[in-house]
């Protein structure tokens, strides 16, 4: 039986990642089938589109906590959103909508539930997000990461909660570190660092990689993802950088000695398949609800990285954890035992198969 899986999700790369895990799972059956709804001019269409998976772009207002005139033109656009998804769920009639989170989810969830579509929603950061309270009561499951999540949504929806953990891409887990020097062209001879800004760059890391680079040069070969923002030198045989890595990005991760990144969900997840230990610095709450700061200090709590709190990411303080990681191996070695405990099992698997049984009850 022919049977299509709509996913919805986007805004970062966080939120579609991982949905792509649980694709390569569901793929291995071939009756299933994959459409991708999605906001127009999101980062999630041209990743999708390059999968050659159908994409149905609808409008898509954001949701904000605090009071702004912006609200209420969002939800004129949501309401919209509503509508043209209520249009293409009507039309393809799909077997399941699974959604990954972020703003853009809200209206297909909403759509699928008035049509009588059966809903899985998944939460990858430590506290449930807005938009997963909201679509957590129109889903008949509702996956998180952690155990903790779980006290972070109303009681009325605890019972349709299951622990999943954070689906990771395959390929995360294949890269070659021997790979990764050949692509970088580093002589693998220097530990190396790399610097990860996120799918969209992070200002803040980027002016760090900067300060920090005239005494790292000397000693390190950096790799540094700096989203659209310049780069901080021109390349030269310690240096590298990118906009965005995609398909060589686990040859990088798999190189790396150590890992200076943000707290994004599907970053960490990246860290604990492949036990790299990291110095996270998330992003504050001037820019976001404060999930990496959660995820931050998740991981911190268990030895599984090293956090710089936003308040005391100063480019001394950073230089002085990288001296202290890159100089004592055993500490590296325990902050990399500790954070492969996090990931236990196969979450994309197991979301896979709770997918499966889902759509053969419905």
């Amino acid at each position: 039986m022919d049977r299509l899986i709509v996913f919805t999700g986007g805004g970062t790369a966080g939120h579609v990642l991982p949905a792509r895990a649980v694709i390569e799972q569901l793929a291995a059956d071939s009756s299933f089938r994959f459409a991708w709804i999605g906001s127009r001019n999101g980062i999630e269409r041209s990743m999708v589109e390059s999968w050659g998976i159908p994409y149905h772009p609808v409008p898509s207002g954001k949701l904000r906590r605090y009071v702004s005139v912006r609200n209420v033109i969002d939800l004129f656009v949501v309401f919209f959103g509503i509508l043209a998804s209520l249009g293409v769920l009507a039309r393809l009639r799909p077997a399941l909508l699974f959604s990954k989170g972020g703003y853009v989810s809200v209206p297909p969830v909403v759509a699928a539930r008035i049509l009588g579509i059966p809903v899985v929603t998944h939460e990858s950061d430590v506290r449930a997000g807005l938009a997963t309270r909201i679509n957590a009561r129109f889903a008949q499951q509702v996956l998180v990461a952690y155990e903790d999540t779980r006290d972070t949504l109303p009681p009325s929806y605890r019972e349709r909660v299951v622990v999943t953990g954070n689906p990771v891409r395959a390929s995360i887990v294949q890269g070659s570190a021997a790979e990764g020097l050949r692509l970088l062209g580093f002589s693998g001879t220097r530990p190396v660092i790399l610097f990860i800004g996120g799918s969209l760059g992070s200002a803040q890391i980027n002016e760090l990689v900067a300060l920090l680079l005239p005494k790292l040069h000397a000693q390190c070969d950096i790799v540094h993802q700096r989203g659209n923002h310049p780069p901080s030198r021109p390349d030269d045989d310690h240096y590298r950088s990118f906009a965005f890595v995609a398909e060589a990005f686990p040859h990088y991760l798999a190189a790396a000695t150590l890992v200076v990144c943000r707290a994004g969900a599907g970053t960490l997840w990246e860290l604990a398949v492949t036990g790299k230990p990291a110095i996270l610095i998330p992003l504050g709450t001037a820019g976001s609800r404060g999930d990496q700061i959660d995820n931050a200090r998740y991981f911190a709590a268990r030895n599984a990285a090293v956090i710089l709190e936003p308040s005391d990411a100063g480019a001394q303080r950073l230089l002085e954890e990288i001296d202290r990681l890159l100089g004592d191996s055993v500490l590296r070695g325990e902050v990399a035992g500790a954070v492969t405990a996090l990931a236990s099992g196969n979450p994309a698997a197991t979301i896979a198969g709770l997918i499966r049984r889902v759509v053969q009850e419905a």
